[in-house]
């Protein structure tokens, strides 16, 4: 009995378990073992829960806020579909003669407005594609056919408008000509490009002298102002070049300024110099005011010679002056060849040039009279045939 006893106190919890690890004493300790085991059991199943339980939380408010946000926009859409009856699916298709309850306020159309075209921004002063000095030659043959290839952008009679931004101004190009057919294609081939990549809205206008009586290049340039004018009533810039010229910097750009422009001021004839001071030859530039300012061109000088220094006195005595370009810049090639028939120099033109003060105001753009004989419009140009008149007959000199 006291044997009993003692194995007995052996097991207390005060005692620890001590003695040797064989009969009751060894039962004890593999008991205190599993039941240390099944606590963190459990506790790692508790925090397991608490987890479990959190990510729930955040779920259910997540879908929460989610459902909250579609019923707020399905209410929004409620009032605006009942402002717009038309657009609703139980407007009045049932009862097509009634009229639908008024709600207090403005009834709003219910068609739908077409499709409006997007704005373009200002074309930029300095167009980014410019290439800069151009290499012009003209030996290569140049058909009309490839001219049209290369530029597939310009429509019917010359015409052009940059896809991508708004220019500022609607320029017309207008040539003065006859019998030059060869230097009309080299003309086309090197200046549409060059003039699309300047980002102009553009025309070209090729007025040809019909007859074979003597050359009014002056004249011819009056006509083309005005016919351009007759096809579109924007055009507030007019470049007037000759068909021989062309320039060899895309950086000398064909438009229009505060003051009148002289573009071909290097030309390859020269010596890529400027002549003399007042020389306003080749290619010039003058906006619609400006034109009708000086009252236009001159038209009476028949034959080569003496209009560029007109046009410069009627500049100069309506108190403007000549803007031109860097002279590395303004320069120009001129496509050789024989002089004209029936262009020779005007022998009256330099009595003509000391009495521009005198004849402008009655000689000009206000007293051109001709005749629109043909106007075609072809894919990269309009053609207009006039006829101009006669000279005068001269007095024999000497």
């Amino acid at each position: 009995m006291a044997a009993y006893v003692q194995e007995q106190r052996l097991c207390l919890p005060a005692a620890g378990c001590p003695g040797p690890l064989d009969g009751p004493v060894a039962t004890c300790g593999m008991s205190r073992l599993l039941g240390g085991t099944l606590e963190r059991v459990c506790k790692a199943v508790l925090l397991l829960c608490l987890l479990h339980f959190l990510v729930a939380v955040i779920l259910y408010f997540d879908v929460y806020a989610q459902h909250l946000a579609f019923f707020t926009r399905f209410s929004a859409r409620g009032p605006a579909r009942a402002l717009h009856p038309a657009a609703s699916s139980n407007s009045n298709c049932s009862r097509p003669n009634t009229t639908a309850p008024s709600s207090g306020l403005p009834e709003v159309p219910s068609a739908r407005p077409g499709p409006t075209a997007p704005v373009l921004p200002p074309c930029p002063d300095s167009p980014p594609g410019l290439v800069g000095r151009l290499l012009i030659e003209f030996t290569s043959p140049m058909p009309l056919e490839r001219v049209q290839r290369e530029n597939p952008g310009v429509l019917l009679g010359g015409r052009y408008t940059p896809p991508d931004c708004t220019p500022a101004q609607t320029v017309a190009v207008i040539i003065p000509f006859r019998h030059r057919e060869h230097h009309l294609r080299y003309w086309l081939h090197y200046l549409h490009p060059i003039l699309r990549r300047q980002r102009l809205r553009y025309g070209v206008y090729v007025i040809n002298q019909h007859g074979e009586d003597t050359f009014n290049r002056a004249k011819l340039l009056n006509v083309g102002f005005l016919e351009a004018l007759k096809e579109d009533a924007t055009y507030d810039c007019f470049i007037f070049s000759d068909v021989d010229l062309v320039p060899m910097d895309d950086r000398n750009l064909y438009r229009c300024g505060d003051q009148p422009r002289h573009f071909a001021i290097a030309m390859d004839k020269f010596g890529f110099r400027l002549p003399y001071a007042g020389y306003f030859g080749g290619v010039s530039g003058l906006s619609k005011a400006q034109f009708l300012r000086i009252n236009g061109f001159p038209n009476e000088y028949w034959g080569w010679g003496g209009e560029d220094d007109d046009i410069f006195n009627r500049i100069s005595l309506t108190g403007m002056k000549i803007s031109r370009p860097d002279i590395r810049i303004g320069r120009y090639r001129m496509i050789k060849h024989d002089r004209d028939k029936h262009n020779e120099p005007n022998p009256q033109r330099f009595t003509k040039i000391q009495n521009t003060k005198l004849t402008m105001k009655r000689d000009g753009i206000g007293s051109v009279r001709y005749q629109v004989l043909e106007v075609s419009r072809q894919p990269l140009f309009t053609n207009i045939t006039v006829d101009i008149g006669r000279p005068p007959s001269w007095p024999p000199r000497g």
